[in-house]
């Protein structure tokens, strides 16, 4: 499949079968994350498979977007890993290589005939708790799997593009 087509192809995904995905999927997804650029090749990424009953209740109640996944990556960085930009204080690559991550595992998801959906909608800080997270891991989105529904289709905005006038400019 082109580049482009399996881009545009995929599109957020809310609701999903009661059905397993399996192992094997999951190891290519993982590999997807393995091949992604991160800053320097730090590699600051942690990813947790969210699959049991447990973990999936424990999510549920702190976030309402899994979609009734049965698989969802808790995508995190290790701030010890992340690269540390030396001239802008404060600033690391964490955000930034879990979000290059995650993309590539959205569509070597969507290139196996799987959907998922990015969810940021959710209270850091209660992640943390509730899997007892270590201080340097910091959760940065959540990345439900699954597989599709016939009934489901992309939002009403999925083919909705800005202008390229509008957001590129040449200096």
């Amino acid at each position: 499949m082109d580049f482009l087509e399996l881009a545009k192809g995929r599109y957020s995904v809310r609701s999903f079968l009661d059905k397993k995905v399996e192992a094997e999927k999951i190891a290519k997804i993982l590999f997807a994350a393995n091949v992604a650029p991160t800053a320097c090749n730090n590699q600051p990424q942690k990813i947790y498979i969210l699959q049991s009953e447990e973990a999936l209740s424990k999510l549920s109640s702190v976030c309402k977007y899994t979609f009734g996944a049965k698989t969802i990556f808790l995508l995190c960085y290790d701030e010890n890993l992340a690269w540390q930009n030396p001239l802008t204080k404060g600033y690391n690559s964490g955000e930034t290589d879990v979000s290059i991550v995650c993309t590539h595992m959205m569509l070597e998801a969507h290139n196996l005939g799987l959907g998922s959906c990015w969810v940021g909608y959710f209270e850091h800080s209660k992640i943390s708790e509730i899997f007892s997270l270590p201080d340097n891991i910091k959760p940065v989105a959540l990345l439900p799997i699954g597989y599709i529904p016939d009934s489901s289709r992309p939002s009403h905005l999925h083919e909705t593009y800005r202008k390229q006038d509008e957001m590129v400019e040449i200096l």
